[in-house]
């Protein structure tokens, strides 16, 4: 028997399931963290006992599904730390531990979903229709290891092996391709020689599964510490086409003599840097596609080939597959953001307050340390031994002096209805071309930022036609695009990028 620390709300669980005349197991991750040293995220029982008997020991119950599974509300949230948390800081979705009852499943038509659930008689039958081994272990609460399938031995091994024929176990649920892979990254396991051959086999089972449920496989794939090493794996076990083909472009696809990896490489290896650093999802996902754009976009071959337009075209592409897969629109935005600007510029000496209140106008001050973090897993990602140099030291200091600034409209002591009021008009695209180009004046010049002087311009602007004022606000426009194009022309001519 081992000895294993279990939080006593969940004791409480399966005592009362005991004291009722019910087996009790807790069962599945639970155990196998339990058995590797790790704090269990969450925590699950099983019984032969069935829902209604389940309800009428713990009266609070919540019984909404076909599956036989029983929310059981404890007292107080279950943390990482397996004890109760309390007060205002609880997560209230771990106040109910799911008690399920013994079942067997039948067959998987359409490689997603059982057909049909039925009960299990013995704990041994519940535990042939778990995935993997190492998922395929209970433990009552003496602390003695139910393990029927090897789960244990393959724990000792570092294997992620299937519960019996693996072309079977990946034929009833196709998602377990990915979840393979993601237990293998997460665990810091190998995937068994049988297994990783039924999932080549299988690959192309993936087009029959939802994109929420790929989703949120790769999301927790990508969250791991060997994030970089689970897409290589999925390249390997040819799963990746349904997932992100569009990473696969730049497998081969050679770069400039700025770069010794191909673009696949690179994204890869930028990706590794991020989670590294423990990074977060959006960051990740934005130095693994920062460059997807380039094979689309490359001229020319071998030290001289060139990327026209690789972070416009990446950051369409980024937001095309975020939505592909379902992930909710702050991700995508957020990801398309920082793919679309990563390729920003900073030359000490040369690029003005002005030009910085531009930068932070453009990308968004609540942006910046994200920029930098996917400009390092750039940098990383390309061999270069150094992650924050010299000049982006100095682009943050710049960014400190100058944070106060105004740099967006809102920011400007004279607001929309400000303008209508003064010129006596009603809302629409003239009050915003006088803004656009007052905001132009304050970006160069932040003391202009004043009700007298931003009065004055307004009544001086409030006599153009429309047509004036569009062809001056385009001026204004202009004028951001030549300091960008004029700075941003060294960097392209030095890196062979546009």
């Amino acid at each position: 028997m081992m000895k294993f620390n279990v939080p006593k709300e969940i004791k409480n669980i399966s005592e009362k399931l005991a004291g009722a005349g019910f087996e009790a197991y807790f069962v599945g991750g639970c155990v196998r963290d339990l058995m590797l040293k790790r704090e269990p995220k969450d925590w699950d029982v099983t019984t032969n006992a069935k829902p209604e008997e389940i309800q009428g020991i713990f009266p609070e119950s919540v019984y909404e599904n076909k599956f036989g599974t029983v929310g059981v509300k404890i007292s107080g949230s279950l943390q990482a730390t397996g004890t109760p948390a309390e007060g205002p800081g609880a997560d209230p979705a771990t106040d109910i531990v799911e008690v399920t009852t013994y079942r067997i499943e039948g067959k998987y038509t359409d490689k997603r979903h059982p057909d049909d659930i039925k009960s299990a008689k013995t704990i041994k039958e519940d535990l042939s229709r778990r995935d993997f081994t190492v998922n395929a272990l209970a433990m009552d609460l003496a602390g003695k290891i139910i393990d029927p399938y090897g789960g244990v031995k393959d724990l000792k091994a570092k294997l992620v092996r299937t519960v019996g024929e693996p072309r079977a176990r990946f034929e009833e649920d196709a998602l377990r391709l990915l979840r393979a892979v993601r237990f293998a990254c997460e665990l810091g396991f190998e995937i068994e020689v049988g297994t990783g051959e039924a999932i080549r086999h299988h690959a192309g089972l993936l087009e029959a599964v939802a994109k929420e449920r790929i989703r949120d496989e790769f999301q927790k794939m990508i969250m791991t510490p060997r994030a970089a090493e689970g897409v290589i794996l999925l390249e390997d076990y040819g799963l990746l086409q349904y997932v992100m083909p569009e990473l696969r472009e730049g497998i081969g696809c050679g770069q400039n003599k700025h770069h010794i990896y191909t673009v696949f490489e690179h994204n890869v290896r930028a990706l590794n840097y991020t989670a590294e650093k423990n990074y977060s999802l959006v960051v990740r996902l934005a130095a693994l596609l920062h460059d997807v754009g380039k094979p689309r976009t490359k001229r020319g071959e071998g030290p001289d080939s060139t990327f026209y337009n690789h972070e416009t075209v990446g950051a369409k592409m980024a937001v095309k597959i975020m939505d592909r897969l379902r992930f909710p629109k702050e991700i995508v935005e957020g990801v398309g953001h920082l793919v679309r600007y990563h390729l920003f510029y900073y030359n000490v000496g040369e690029v003005t307050e002005a030009g910085v209140r531009r930068f932070l106008s453009r990308v968004g001050p609540e942006n910046v340390d994200d920029f930098i973090r996917v400009r390092e897993a750039d940098r990383i990602g390309s061999g270069v031994p150094k992650a924050v140099p010299y000049k982006i030291r100095h682009l943050l200091f710049m960014i400190e002096k100058v944070k106060h600034d105004p740099i967006h409209p809102k920011m400007l002591k004279i607001k929309g209805d400000d303008v209508m009021k003064i010129l006596g008009i009603e809302p629409g695209p003239k009050v915003g071309q006088i803004l656009s180009i007052l905001l132009e004046e304050v970006l160069d010049e932040p003391k202009k930022n004043e009700v007298e002087y931003l009065t004055a311009q307004v009544k001086k602007l409030g006599v153009y036609s429309d047509k004036d004022l569009h062809q001056l606000s385009g001026k204004a426009r202009e004028k951001k695009d030549e300091f960008e194009t004029g700075v941003e022309a060294e960097m392209k001519k030095k890196y062979y990028v546009k």
